[in-house]
């Protein structure tokens, strides 16, 4: 089964095709954009589609990451993955960031406990402990340097994400390290769908509100429909 994975989770806009049953990646396009998913994902799929010579009515499977990551870029490949999920009707498969970053970690130290932590900024940082079969033990959640730090000390385990240098500093000690970028390559998100092959309908995983409010100077208020109007 060939599987199109996308990832707008971060700065990045990357697709790649993976072959399941070979374990084998047949193609990849990847674009670092900061912003500017939308306009730019259907043509990086495409042309993920290209190198490996598919075509649309090729796919098994659709690999999303839902986040934690930037609001817009979840929201933009998370809905074109469902839609070409229905077109083609074939499952939609979400993968969160951080069991992406510590399934990259794990394949560097395997049969050991992961924290996989990315800074949130305002403080936070969003971040999920994996035991050493990879098995969600806490999180995905919200939390600060502080717990963060505790959670490290007290399970010693490998770090990947962009909170990693921070927990080390925090530490005082050393800790194994694994990736340390906002999200993981787009292959890991592929390959870990692979072991699933369905799932629920993917949502965003969204850890908190979203930056941007309403500007209450700009809000009409609202009329009763039978108020007439001066």
């Amino acid at each position: 089964m060939n599987i199109l994975a996308i990832d707008c989770a971060a700065s990045l806009c990357a697709a790649c095709v993976y072959d399941a049953d070979a374990g084998k990646e047949l193609g990849r396009q990847v674009l670092d954009l900061g912003k500017g998913h939308a306009e730019h994902l259907m043509a990086v799929i495409e042309a993920a589609l290209a190198h490996g010579g598919l075509a649309y009515r090729d796919l098994g499977a659709i690999a999303v990451s839902i986040g934690p990551g930037s609001f817009t870029g979840l929201r933009v490949g998370v809905s074109t993955a469902r839609g070409l999920a229905l077109a083609l009707k074939i499952p939609a498969i979400g993968v969160t960031t951080l069991e992406a970053l510590a399934a990259e970690a794990a394949t560097n130290f395997p049969g050991r406990t992961v924290l996989a932590a990315l800074d949130a900024g305002r403080e936070e940082i969003h971040a999920a402990l994996y035991d050493k079969a990879l098995a969600l033990t806490y999180g995905p959640a919200v939390t600060d340097l502080t717990e963060a730090t505790a959670i490290a000390q007290r399970e010693d385990p490998v770090l990947a994400g962009t909170a990693a240098p921070q927990i080390t500093t925090s530490s005082a000690r050393a800790f194994d390290t694994g990736p340390v970028g906002a999200t993981a390559d787009i292959a890991t998100y592929a390959r870990l769908a692979a072991a699933r092959r369905s799932g629920d309908r993917p949502k965003p995983l969204y850890l908190r509100g979203a930056d941007a409010k309403p500007q209450a100077g700009f809000i009409l208020p609202r009329q009763d429909p039978g108020e007439k109007k001066p």
